[in-house]
């Protein structure tokens, strides 16, 4: 793959093992949540579940979160506010995820400018994450 010299690199965010064994292991996303608070992977968990629940409030919040949490980390990695953020990237996901679900969240309570930011932050930090969570 050519890259464009004018973009950006890629932004890979670290691993974080402890927090994602805790999670692949069962534990509960809240409990994961409350020992590593920025693994937005949980965040993103705990409101992807409560959007399920049709808890459009609580997933609002909890996605919030995960995507305050995960800005944070991605601007710690080195993101200046854009440029990839590739899906394929596991440790990347869990602030996509974050972002998609503050998008559905901001769609069920009619957050309808909200809904459109976050897809097209999703779109530009990488189109596969819409296809991978439902918002393509």
């Amino acid at each position: 793959m050519t890259r464009n010299l004018l973009e950006p690199p890629e932004t890979l965010l670290p691993e974080n093992e402890a927090a994602q064994g805790e999670l692949a292991a069962g534990t509960d996303p809240a409990e994961v949540a409350a020992h590593h608070p920025t693994f937005s992977a949980a965040w993103a968990t705990l409101a992807e579940s409560a959007l399920d629940a049709g808890e459009n409030i609580a997933a609002y919040a909890y996605a919030r979160t995960g995507y305050h949490r995960g800005l944070d980390a991605l601007r710690k990695a080195g993101w200046k506010g854009f440029g990839p953020v590739p899906w394929r990237h596991a440790p990347n996901q869990g602030v996509l995820r974050s972002i998609a679900a503050l998008a559905k969240a901001a769609r069920a309570i009619g957050e309808a400018d909200e809904f459109g930011r976050c897809r097209q932050l999703l779109a530009d930090s990488d189109p596969a994450s819409l296809d991978a969570t439902g918002l393509a």
